[in-house]
């Protein structure tokens, strides 16, 4: 990014019109002091693409579910990799929502991004602040955490003081749950 743009309180370079690149959100990364190890790999799309192709990439490894309830509201949870989600159960954690997946054009249309880079990095592109975060309490007791920066050709290693801090600094408060209790 140049010195003349300017990144907005949305997140978004200013004057920009579609979703932010790695490179722009790695550079906001940079401007915040948030430090992160950048690994490159072929795209992966799935948790079992990412274990095949990771090697020995140490940390935890996440997944990201967008979901949606039928009013339109919508969440981005962030778990262990392994971790079943019962989704009728996280519905009622959430305030009796019935949760469903989002499709890939809400995923576009709200976090800038195609199935397979989903991560609370796409947030960064949520102009709106519409999507709730929904962060694994045990997920945090890893250090580092893997996620996509918006390209799934692409790995982050972060601490999980940096994702709160990055998080927060969007205007997020993220909401932490005990996911392993709702198994």
């Amino acid at each position: 990014m140049s010195e003349s743009e300017s990144v907005s309180d949305n997140g978004q370079a200013g004057g920009q019109t579609g979703p932010s690149t790695p490179d722009e959100l790695l550079a906001h990364l940079d401007g915040l002091g948030l430090g992160y190890d950048l690994h490159r790999h072929p795209p992966l799309f799935t948790v079992e693409d990412s274990k095949a192709l990771r090697g020995e990439l140490p940390g935890g490894h996440c997944k990201n579910l967008f979901l949606r309830d039928r009013k339109g509201k919508m969440w981005l949870v962030v778990t262990l990799e392994d971790r079943p989600i019962d989704l009728k159960q996280l519905g009622t954690a959430l305030g009796g929502a019935r949760l469903s997946f989002g499709s890939p054009d809400r995923l576009m249309k709200h976090l800038g991004i195609v199935p397979g880079a989903v991560s609370p990095y796409a947030l960064f592109n949520d102009v709106g602040r519409e999507v709730k975060v929904v962060l694994d309490k045990e997920m945090l007791t890893f250090d580092p955490l893997n996620y996509h920066p918006l390209s799934n050709e692409m790995t982050i290693a972060v601490s999980p003081d940096s994702l709160v801090a990055f998080l927060r600094n969007l205007g997020y408060e993220p909401e932490i749950l005990d996911l392993a209790a709702l198994a």
